[in-house]
């Protein structure tokens, strides 16, 4: 085990309320995850190897009858540290008060993503729906090992043997041992090939509330980030990154920032100049002192406006088709009313709650890190062709993240790779903690890519809609990427469209084409929470929303009307719609009017839709009042951790509805933080209902479809107010225009 003390002396500390007293802490790496709390763990080896019952990658049983479970998947805030205890508790029969979970290491053979092949890391809103089987059947081969002991123990036969909440039991005997009791002769048994999983109408946790196992130590303060590790003779290292995209360093005056006290090292780095110190402050306080002579030959210099400008010239013509059906191009040619919309999305920034941040330490054995590790096959073999190490000598230890929303699964591993090449210019004399401000994290890339979307549709005799053509023009997030390769075919990018390639409404003549931007606009861009369907979503329920309104329909009967062959899609809107009391009208506001919206969206094989109801006052302003959500996502593993994934998608969503957007003039960002980028307050969050439709399907993803039918479900609310229709985000102050 490595010798690492890590030194607690943050905001987290212990605080003696009225005593007025502060306790730092120096835990040595034994004590330093208390059961329940994910501490660093080495790449490489494994927790469960010092247990006395590991039966797979994924479970341990010590004497004492604590089980562990090994995370292969970043527990960031969404809960899946909890999901996938879950689903090993199910099938072991544990008893939930003695389990703990911590994070697995970078081992892509055992902890692979099972839906991304050979690549171990979390995102898409795979990690239950990956899981499902693999970690119920390491459960239940776990629970089948204990069973097979106890009958031997006992000479009873297995099938006579009960277990239940971490007990193992013969009742016809009355004989009873816990799974501490069992483990060492468990473990001397072979593991099993096949097991036989639950019937889900014997589960007894799925689909039930469980506490989550992260709650306790992330409120005490117990829980590792990577801003509480501290290595002995770390140096704590900030970077000046470049003010426009594509620009590099050409000469550095570091003289006064070598002189303030503290400082040990200035170095360039490709993505800037980097400054050590043995804290933040001070590093922070060097670097601002810092002149630099940056060669901007190479820069991107434009701006917003213009981009949109060159966008809107590529819309006029066709781009790279995506999805054709019938003829739209006839139908629309032919039609004597042709409705048309022009959809315009910004730049988004992650602006999670945790600042990009790394320890990174080199020695003769290798490199080992510390950080919230979301992508690590990709980031091992990134750092490993930096340093010049195999794969396997770079050790990642995932901790918490504070947020992430995908940030931190980087494809060019960015924030890593900066760390590497300050760790190698310093020779690796002394560990590096990486940290990122927020106006680093707001500044530096990556970002959602802005997107300008032309849609036109015809209606038929009955109104209802037959052609649609949609162009979308903006970057490509898999282009230059690992992912280039699986992503994009026949010059589509399948991120860029999805959401509107499979649009569910039954139309006729329907065309999607796509104009890919990478070669002229060269801002860092890459996935946002519910990526493609982020502007796909808005664009698409917009749309068929002013459909609905041309035809004079209503806006649920509509889309009912359109999802005959889309069962799942009418459910959750049938749902949310009903739940809403969509057919009753809206109480009356006091100098104001109220409006209420709808939208329906799948993404990540979940289907969610969304009922938003607003009060606009006479001057243009407004206030969201409540939500009422719908999800079908397959079995509920814990409907507590869907209700609070969709309600943060709901805030994070309309905290970009409202006025979320990264704007570039001269090449430069002009946002900063969060006075100019604000995030959702509390006075600004609606009421909001969850309603999960019960389904036996499997799990599929709740981290990220709850975020696409917010904005447009507010928009459509907006208009039911005030009849005028918004197709330009953020909302901001238009509707006082």
């Amino acid at each position: 085990m490595t010798n690492l003390t890590l030194h607690n002396v943050s905001r987290r500390n212990f605080l003696k309320a009225g005593s007025g007293l502060t306790l730092a802490m120096a835990l040595p790496l034994a004590h330093a995850a208390p059961a329940g709390v994910a501490g660093p763990g080495i790449a490489g080896s494994s927790p469960l190897a010092a247990g006395s019952f590991s039966p797979n990658a994924f479970v341990g049983i010590g004497t004492d009858g604590v089980v562990t479970v090994l995370s292969k998947h970043l527990e960031m805030g969404q809960g899946v540290y909890t999901g996938l205890a879950t689903l090993v508790a199910e099938e072991l029969d544990a008893d939930w008060s003695k389990l703990v979970v911590e994070g697995a290491p970078a081992d892509a053979v055992r902890y692979n993503n099972l839906f991304w092949g050979a690549v171990q890391g979390t995102g898409g809103s795979t990690a239950i729906a990956n899981s499902f089987e693999q970690l119920r059947q390491a459960g239940a081969a776990a629970r089948a090992m204990l069973v097979q002991a106890a009958a031997a123990r006992w000479s009873v036969p297995v099938a006579e043997i009960v277990v239940a909440e971490g007990v193992v039991s013969h009742p016809a005997s009355g004989r009873r041992a816990g799974f501490g009791e069992l483990a060492e002769a468990a473990g001397r048994l072979p593991v099993p090939e096949n097991v036989v999983l639950k019937d889900p109408k014997d589960f007894k946790l799925i689909g039930r509330r469980a506490p989550r196992t992260d709650s306790v130590a992330k409120t005490t303060g117990r829980a590792m980030f990577t801003q509480d590790v501290k290595l002995p003779g770390m140096l704590v290292a900030v970077v000046a990154h470049p003010p426009r995209f594509g620009a590099v360093v050409r000469e550095v005056d570091d003289k006064a920032a070598r002189a303030l006290p503290g400082v040990a090292e200035v170095v360039r780095i490709p993505s800037g100049v980097a400054v050590l110190a043995g804290d933040y402050w001070t590093a922070k306080r060097a670097r601002e002192v810092l002149k630099i002579d940056w060669d901007e030959s190479k820069a991107w210099r434009g701006s917003s406006g213009q981009m949109f400008a060159d966008y809107r010239k590529l819309a006029a013509g066709p781009g790279a088709v995506a999805r054709r059906d019938g003829d739209a191009d006839k139908a629309l040619g032919n039609a004597a009313r042709v409705i048309e919309a022009e959809f315009v999305f910004p730049y988004l920034a992650h602006a999670a709650m945790e600042p990009l941040n790394c320890v990174m330490r080199l020695d003769a054995n290798g490199c080992e890190v510390w950080n919230g590790e979301q992508f690590q096959t990709v980031d091992q073999a990134t750092l490993a062709a930096i340093l010049g190490l195999k794969p396997e000598q770079v050790k990642l230890n995932m901790l918490y993240a504070g947020g992430s929303f995908g940030r931190r699964a980087n494809p060019q591993s960015d924030y890593l790779v900066e760390t590497a090449h300050i760790v190698k210019a310093i020779g690796g004399r002394a560990p590096v903690k990486l940290v990122w401000s927020r106006e680093d994290d707001m500044r530096a890339g990556y970002y959602r890519p802005a997107y300008l979307h032309r849609l036109r549709a015809v209606l038929d005799e009955k109104g209802r809609p037959l052609a649609w053509a949609q162009r979308i023009v903006g970057q490509s997030i898999a282009l230059g990427s690992p992912f280039e390769s699986m992503m994009i075919k026949d010059g589509v990018d399948a991120i860029s469209v999805e959401g509107a390639a499979n649009l569910p409404y039954a139309i006729p003549n329907l065309t999607v084409d796509l104009h890919t931007t990478n070669a002229t606009v060269k801002v860092p861009v890459q996935w946002w929470r519910s990526v493609g369907s982020t502007h796909t979503g808005f664009s698409t329920e917009v749309f068929i929303d002013e459909l609905a309104a041309a035809a004079g329909a209503d806006p649920v009967a509509y889309r009912l009307a359109l999802l005959e062959s889309h069962p799942r899609h009418a459910a959750v809107l049938k749902l949310a719609s009903d739940k809403a009391g969509w057919s009753r009208p809206l109480s009356a506001a006091a100098g104001g009017k109220r409006g209420r919206g709808v939208a329906v969206h799948e993404s990540f094989s979940s289907f969610v839709a969304q009922v938003v109801e607003t009060t606009v006052a006479a001057d243009g302003s407004f206030k969201v009042d409540r939500v009422v959500c719908a999800v079908d996502c397959g079995i509920a593993i814990n409907p507590d951790v869907i209700r609070a994934q969709m309600e943060g998608s709901i805030g994070f969503a309309l905290a970009a509805a409202l006025s979320g957007e990264i704007t570039l003039k001269d090449g430069q960002v002009e946002q900063s933080n969060f006075h100019d980028y604000p995030v959702l307050r509390i006075n600004e969050m609606p009421l909001v209902e969850v309603h999960i439709v019960p389904s036996a399907a499997k799990p599929s993803g709740v981290g990220e479809p709850g975020v696409p039918p917010l904005a447009p479900a507010l928009v459509n609310a907006l208009f039911a107010a005030t009849g005028k229709r918004i197709r330009t985000l953020p909302i901001g102050e238009q509707l006082k225009t």
